[in-house]
């Protein structure tokens, strides 16, 4: 008998194929050329916030914070119909915390065609920036933005894995990300930039350490406890894709988003969640083998996955 898993769909199983079907079609096209007469122009973006809530309530295990931020930002932000600047978010925290999920999550739920929309923009230092001695070459993602910001002005770029991006690339987005009315001839204040890194986890571990220590509840963490470190983390790395971009800086983001490290309960939850994608009843003797065979750390402590929920669905295909 097959594990039944709670759906929470975008707009439906129709509008979603309908997304689908509209991606590949000349209807781009118009829409393009409409975008580029009038701001009102939304294109595909037709934001479902009650489904992006409701999806990470149920699958984005051990994050409080981060759901709480991600929904409230993006709350604010839909509901302006003339906003100031874009949205600037900025993900924080050890690897396989669910950064790169809840990313793929705003694509879902903000536009008709998701990650397959023309106007989700995904950047991989590893395959669009491999090469540092060719930074100058890269600073043509300047005009490159400003070319799709241009088509629409409802865009989202994601950027993966911050810490490996050449220095001195970011700032080339800078004037896109501030309060100013237009740039470079280009409406871009409805358009949104996440920015995604491991940098500041380490900071983050250790406060989630501390309170564990401390008997505090792991969602009486604050944000005001981690931002200021994850900031400085960011600022002292020599590495990151922000350092001396001006962005940090300047203010330009509108939210760190950090990612507290996953327990081993929470691990439980991913597996339980991976079983009901694939269709399967949860099956104890799967889920006790999958926790076992995660290493854990501190080292004296075992209480953090060393990498979250990243290799559950691999593990999981051993076990079967």
């Amino acid at each position: 008998m097959a594990f039944a898993r709670l759906v929470c769909r975008p707009w439906g199983s129709i509008l979603g194929l309908l997304g689908l079907v509209l991606a590949t079609a000349t209807a781009w096209d118009v829409a393009s050329l409409r975008c580029n007469f009038g701001s009102f122009c939304e294109c595909d973006f037709w934001p479902n916030l009650p489904g992006l809530e409701c999806d990470l309530a149920q699958h984005l295990a051990g994050q409080h914070l981060a759901k709480a931020l991600v929904v409230k930002s993006l709350k604010a932000f839909v509901q302006d119909p003339a906003p100031s600047k874009p949205l600037v978010l900025s993900l924080h925290g050890w690897t396989g915390t669910g950064k790169s999920y809840v990313s793929s999550l705003l694509a879902q739920y903000l536009f008709q065609g998701g990650l397959r929309s023309p106007h989700v923009h995904h950047f991989s230092p590893i395959i669009h920036f491999p090469h540092p001695s060719h930074i100058e070459q890269y600073k043509e993602l300047k005009s490159w933005v400003q070319g799709n910001l241009t088509v629409c002005g409802r865009s989202l770029f994601l950027f993966d894995e911050m810490d490996k991006l050449p220095p001195g690339l970011m700032e080339v987005l800078q004037p896109f990300l501030g309060p100013s009315w237009v740039v470079y001839g280009t409406n871009y204040r409805k358009a949104i930039f996440i920015f995604i890194s491991n940098t500041g986890g380490e900071q983050i571990n250790q406060v989630a350490l501390e309170a564990w220590h401390s008997r505090r509840d792991r969602e009486d963490i604050s944000l005001q406890e981690l931002e200021p470190a994850v900031s400085r983390a960011v600022l002292d790395n020599p590495n990151h894709g922000f350092w001396r971009s001006g962005i940090m800086e300047g203010h330009l983001l509108d939210a760190v988003v950090p990612f507290l490290p996953l327990q081993r309960h929470h691990v439980r939850h991913c597996v339980l969640n991976e079983l009901a994608q694939l269709g399967l009843e949860p099956q104890e003797e799967v889920v006790q083998a999958v926790l076992d065979s995660t290493t854990y750390f501190p080292e004296e402590e075992q209480l953090f996955s060393s990498n979250g929920c990243k290799t559950v669905a691999s593990r999981i295909t051993f076990f079967l």
